[in-house]
């Protein structure tokens, strides 16, 4: 592990923390991931390969503990790594305040649809299996089209139609997705603008907004909005 050769905590910290998508796996270990593959896809563009090393990485700096229990191998953070949470956090908001004009190369339809499933408000939508359809028109026909489905407590997303039956369908862009997940924009203007349509029933097409909920930290962004 390369040094910064001062003893400032700061940079004592840095030498464990300052490498590539390094505090992006910390974020994502918070956000609950524990398996090797749901790292991956809360880090779609990271190489299988190069979140491997990372995580051993984070084991011997003793950030990450690796469980093997019945050949399946799941990490945790540790004591340490648990206590870089208000860390994560600040970096989110400061980035939110500072930082929040969104390129297209930041837009990433995979990285949106796993977060939203890991904070859907799952006691707002009926208790019986009902799937949300989304289409985005800035997409290519074969990658715009995203499932969630919410069958009680357990919330999936998938890139093909599941074949249960829709409830209604959500037609509006990624960016406009992304910007109303973040708190940038409100449901109604997008609605009314027509930058987002629903068809589906009427009671069903109030109840969405509510059903996805927004980011955590949407409250920040729409202070800055």
């Amino acid at each position: 592990m390369a040094t910064y050769g001062q003893f400032c905590p700061v940079a004592k910290a840095m030498e464990v923390l300052d490498e590539r998508w390094t505090l992006l796996i910390i974020r994502e270990l918070i956000s609950g991931s524990s398996h090797f593959n749901e790292l991956r896809r809360g880090l779609p563009k990271m190489s299988p390969a190069l979140l491997s090393k990372r995580l051993r990485s984070l084991d011997r700096a003793g950030l990450v503990r690796r469980v093997e229990v019945g050949g399946k191998v799941s990490y945790a953070l540790t004591e340490s790594g648990l206590d870089l949470q208000e860390v994560v956090e600040a970096l989110g908001v400061w980035g939110l305040r500072w930082v929040g004009d969104l390129g297209e190369d930041d837009l990433d339809p995979h990285l949106l649809f796993w977060d939203m499933r890991r904070t859907i408000p799952v006691a707002a939508w009926p208790r019986t299996r009902t799937v949300l359809e989304f289409r985005l028109s800035d997409l290519p026909l074969r990658v715009g089209g995203w499932w969630l489905v919410v069958t009680g407590d357990d919330v999936d997303v998938c890139d093909y139609d599941p074949g249960f039956g829709s409830i209604a369908t959500v037609r509006t862009t990624l960016r406009t997705l992304v910007r109303l997940w973040r708190g940038e924009a409100r449901w109604e203007g997008a609605l009314r603008s027509g930058d987002v349509t629903v068809e589906g029933p009427a009671d069903v097409r109030r109840a969405i907004p509510g059903w996805l909920g927004q980011m955590r930290l949407a409250d920040v962004a729409a202070a800055r909005a």
